[in-house]
């Protein structure tokens, strides 16, 4: 995240058409899915994963990209504008700025563009789409730790990175990444869904932080804040066309679930539309290949095998997926 990280960037026709709507849509007929020329997953932050299988799955999900049709760019473009002129961005403090350039490192792609590109966007759709809580903790969501053992930054900087923050904004971003790792590990979602019956009684979630272990806990208001900020996040994960071939992508998986938890409970807060997946599969504008050969995967398997990942990408790192509800 070196110099670059002063410049905000550009959003991809995708990122700008989900700031500009609010929702989270298939685009089938709309885009031609290509493979990225010279894809290598070792410049992404699922550099970390091991095993050919697992690799191979994960190449065929984000080692491809979407080209727009004009008028469907063009279309897109015009309403991002004027969703921008109605929500002009914030500008982030000088000071914390210089603070990522100088201490951190975001130097990994993403499946669209750069991880800064990511951070962005989730930054830009909460200011607009979220508006009541701050666009910083989608901004710096993944500082310290991702789903696959990258850091940013060492765990000897908090100190200095509170500094630029408010008790709130800290909470949310020191959180973000455990409470990710515990929502692909399904027990925590099972916990939630088998206490439905006195969710509004949630008092408090206890769990362990990502980059060293340090035990946390946010308030069961907290929680379902910072819940919403997941499901923002996730919007950039999801497949851009033909949903219902790609029904097992494990990010797509859990934004379904997290949404319909989210919407069963009362609790969805972000302006965050969505149309489901229809019923029967679509290659519009795909090109069936050997790769979609992982789209075959049933999905209860798929999120078993996202589970396992989590679990191992965190016993690497001596980090307890452990966590406890209280009512």
């Amino acid at each position: 995240m070196k110099q670059s990280a002063a410049v905000r960037p550009d959003p991809s026709i995708l990122r700008k058409a989900a700031i500009a709507s609010g929702r989270a849509k298939d685009y089938r007929g709309k885009v031609e899915i290509r493979p990225i020329p010279n894809f290598d997953l070792d410049r992404t932050i699922f550099q970390t994963l091991e095993g050919k299988a697992a690799r191979f799955v994960m190449r065929s999900r984000v080692g491809k990209e979407p080209h727009w049709k004009p008028a469907a760019a063009e279309r897109v473009e015009a309403r991002y504008q004027k969703a921008r002129a109605r929500h002009p961005l914030p500008e982030v403090d000088p000071k914390l700025i210089q603070f990522l350039v100088d201490e951190c490192d975001f130097d990994v792609e993403h499946a669209d563009g750069s991880f800064l590109d990511h951070l962005y966007f989730c930054f830009e759709y909460n200011v607009h789409h979220y508006p009541e809580q701050s666009p910083l903790v989608s901004l710096l969501h993944s500082i310290l730790g991702t789903g696959t053992n990258t850091f940013a930054m060492e765990a000897k900087k908090i100190p200095a990175l509170k500094e630029h923050l408010t008790d709130f904004e800290w909470a949310h971003i020191a959180a973000f990444p455990s409470i990710l790792r515990l929502l692909y590990d399904l027990r925590l979602r099972a916990e939630l869904r088998a206490n439905a019956h006195r969710i509004d009684s949630l008092k408090r979630i206890d769990f362990h932080r990502v980059i060293d272990n340090e035990p946390m806990s946010l308030s069961g208001e907290d929680f379902w804040i910072q819940l919403n900020y997941q499901l923002i996040h996730l919007i950039d994960f999801l497949p851009v066309a033909n949903w219902v071939t790609h029904a097992n992508d494990t990010a797509f998986i859990l934004f379904r679930d997290l949404y319909d938890l989210l919407e069963s409970f009362g609790k969805l807060e972000a302006a965050v539309d969505y149309d489901p997946p229809g019923l029967l599969p679509t290659f519009d504008g795909e090109t069936p290949s050997l790769a979609m050969i992982t789209d075959l995967i049933p999905v209860p398997l798929s999120e078993k095998m996202a589970a396992k990942s989590v679990q191992q990408f965190s016993a690497k790192i001596g980090h307890s997926l452990d966590f406890t509800l209280t009512f």
